[in-house]
């Protein structure tokens, strides 16, 4: 690429700024400078009496975009709001260089606390789910406050006395949401709705038999080939783990749920992209005794793996409040609610837990109204809620080695992490922290 060594003077709401053609070649061929060269990054214009270029946008962030192209670090004056810059960048065709340049990649043991954001609904919140993007959204009874990367709130999504029991992106802009049926009038199931302006685009029907029936949807997963999974619960037989297609929204399989097990109360569900199954967990306290399940919709007459407390012992420091698999070392991760980390093998059938004390013990140092830990699995980290506090294990033998603790706001009800962004949801002052990665250092 041959590239224009004069210098290329602007005029940006009025203040003068001179650069290269090789400074505003780092901004790549999709930004506003991309356009405004030719392929050899030469002025596409046939005056040549124009000495500068004139932009009708805020002056202040200008200087912030060019130090970035020509050095690849943000720096942020603390009088320039971040939402004014983002906006600008969006402007340019920056957003993906600011974005690079703020958060390295994500690291669970160099998390920093970027910010808190106060909610708008009263009570107690129900899940947050972060986004591909970096943003998320909350669910909050009926309500579910959506969020961009930016932390500008969407028009909010309301259910109308529907409660909220999931939700999740199926990319940045397309949410699904997982409600209860309102007895006497139906409704309830899920709803892929527009994340930016709430608009419901479809619903997905249950049907039995060849009757669409009313059903409260619940837990909800997504696979790599568009397949959405949800635990369901309806009036009639259609108890268990429904299969739909994102795209169209047309049911496509139903596992129905074996005698003596539940599945269509699930807490949990986790699609295994390795193995083609679908982890289901039913947890205590919504079950008195706890049930975990490897389903394989292509052989429908059994469970490839199944686990469950039933007749055994039961001490309340083995009750089981969170489930996640690993495919890698075929195993599961389970926690309790002192933060005790236990390990099953996928590899045995109907095996033991593991249990390993490696965090606090919380016995006797329970809140007065506990929020039961969360478990997180994210490139090769381990993530465990306890409280108001977020523990991250690595390595082969789960060692802890940092926690996020931010006090504000009372203990963690929901944790969820995406786009480079950990977003963590207090319960008695509806708040939820943002951790980032803070970029390696220049050197």
């Amino acid at each position: 690429m041959g590239i224009q060594k004069d210098r290329v003077k602007f005029n940006v709401g009025g203040r003068i700024f001179e650069t290269t053609a090789t400074t505003l070649a780092n901004a790549g061929r999709n930004s506003l400078f991309g356009a405004m060269f030719d392929d050899d990054w030469n002025l596409n214009s046939d005056d040549t009496t124009i000495t500068e270029h004139f932009i009708d946008r805020n002056p202040d962030c200008f200087p912030v975009f060019l130090d970035l192209l020509r050095t690849g670090e943000l720096y942020v004056p603390q009088n320039l709001p971040e939402k004014l810059l983002y906006r600008e960048a969006l402007f340019y065709g920056l957003l993906d260089h600011v974005r690079s340049a703020k958060w390295g990649p994500f690291d669970g043991n160099r998390l920093r606390p970027a910010s808190s954001v106060t909610g708008r609904a009263p009570g107690d919140g129900t899940a947050i789910r972060a986004g591909p993007d970096g943003g998320c959204c909350v669910a909050h009874g009926s309500m579910v406050h959506v969020y961009d990367w930016m932390m500008e709130e969407h028009p909010p999504i309301n259910l109308d006395y529907q409660r909220v029991n999931d939700a999740g992106w199926v990319d940045s802009e397309n949410i699904v949401l997982s409600a209860c049926e309102r007895l006497g009038k139906g409704d309830g199931g899920m709803g892929l709705f527009n994340a930016s302006t709430g608009e419901l685009r479809y619903k997905f029907h249950v049907k039995h038999e060849n009757q669409v029936k009313s059903y409260t949807a619940g837990a909800l997963s997504f696979s790599s080939d568009y397949k959405l999974f949800s635990s369901c619960k309806g009036r009639s037989n259609e108890y268990g783990i429904g299969v739909w297609d994102q795209v169209t929204g047309k049911q496509i399989d139903f596992f129905y749920e074996p005698p003596g097990w539940s599945l269509g109360d699930a807490d949990k569900l986790q699609w295994l992209h390795g193995t083609n199954c679908l982890l289901v967990a039913t947890l205590f306290p919504r079950k008195d005794n706890c049930y975990i399940s490897l389903l394989d919709f292509r052989d429908k007459s059994n469970m490839v793996w199944s686990w469950s407390d039933l007749g055994a012992p039961i001490t309340d420091e083995r009750r089981v409040r969170d489930a996640i698999a690993m495919e890698e070392t075929s195993s599961i991760c389970v926690v309790n609610e002192y933060e005790d980390l236990g390990f099953m093998d996928l590899r045995r059938s109907a095996g033991s837990v593991r249990w390993s004390s490696r965090s606090r013990l919380m016995k006797g140092k329970m809140p007065d109204e506990p929020c039961y830990p969360k478990l997180a699995l994210h490139e090769g980290q381990l993530f465990s809620s306890m409280n108001d506090c977020i523990s991250v294990f690595c390595g082969p033998d789960w060692v802890l080695t940092s926690r996020l603790r931010r006090s504000y706001g009372g203990s963690i009800c929901d944790f969820s992490i995406g786009g480079d962004r950990l977003f963590a949801f207090h319960s008695e002052e509806n708040v939820f922290d943002i951790w980032e990665t803070s970029p390696p250092p220049i050197i």
